[in-house]
């Protein structure tokens, strides 16, 4: 059997975000580092540019609670020359 582990992120609000930007000045691009694994950034990250914000219903594929909005921030890749993804 897999070893698991309990991995529970401090998820930010607006008013953190708001807060951590108030020095930044408007022309700054914003890029999002994802960890390689939950919780993982000391075995390093993918970087994505921040593209687009919006709130985003959340689908429930079961039917079983009400749909949820959430205010989403939407990464791409960096601007460049990529192969294409053969799968």
């Amino acid at each position: 059997m897999a070893d698991t582990f309990e991995h529970a992120p401090q998820v930010w609000t607006a008013g953190q975000l708001r807060s951590a930007l108030t020095a930044v000045p408007d022309e700054t691009l914003i890029h999002v580092g994802v960890a390689d694994g939950p919780g993982n950034f000391t075995d390093g990250y993918d970087e994505f540019v921040l593209v687009h914000a919006e709130p985003a219903e959340q689908a429930d594929k079961t039917k079983t609670v009400p749909q949820q909005v959430r205010f989403t921030l939407f990464a791409d890749a960096e601007a460049g020359a990529y192969y294409l993804d053969e799968d």
